[in-house]
């Protein structure tokens, strides 16, 4: 099942059920984004092309990097270690087709969870977004 919520109420704006052989990614076709907006999603939505329409539509998005990711720093951010961020980067996709499909730059933000000592990776849209990516990333699992 794939959910879309309005957090404003915790009301869903969108519900598709699947069988166990469509991939996550195919529904991210299905949804008319919306500017302003901001989309969360699981690596199992990593796709950039998919995603690079979500930042066209003028709405945003968070997401984790997978282990593969190849992509240069462009330019790095100051990053405050005592709220667990280790760096904050733009950055540009390094592969001929990722880089076709996402031109524009990408932020990537490393984080230490203090809960469980994880390293994680997240790929928000490259904004001037002052939320704290990663506390926005881990509510997906609060509503």
């Amino acid at each position: 099942m794939h959910t879309l919520l309005d957090l404003r109420g915790s009301i869903p704006v969108f519900i598709r059920v699947t069988t166990g052989d469509t991939h996550d990614v195919n529904i991210l076709d299905q949804i008319v984004f919306q500017p302003g907006a901001y989309y969360v999603v699981d690596r199992g939505y990593l796709d950039y092309c998919r995603l690079h329409r979500i930042h066209l539509a003028g709405a945003f998005f968070v997401t984790r990097a997978k282990s593969n990711l190849d992509a240069c720093r462009i330019y790095s951010r100051p990053a405050d270690k005592q709220t667990g961020i280790l760096a904050d980067q733009s950055i540009a996709l390094n592969g001929y087709l990722s880089r076709k499909d996402y031109p524009s730059h990408l932020r990537r933000i490393s984080f230490r969870d203090p809960d469980t000592g994880k390293n994680l990776v997240f790929l928000p849209t490259s904004s001037p977004c002052r939320c704290n990516i990663c506390a926005l990333y881990k509510s997906r699992w609060q509503a």
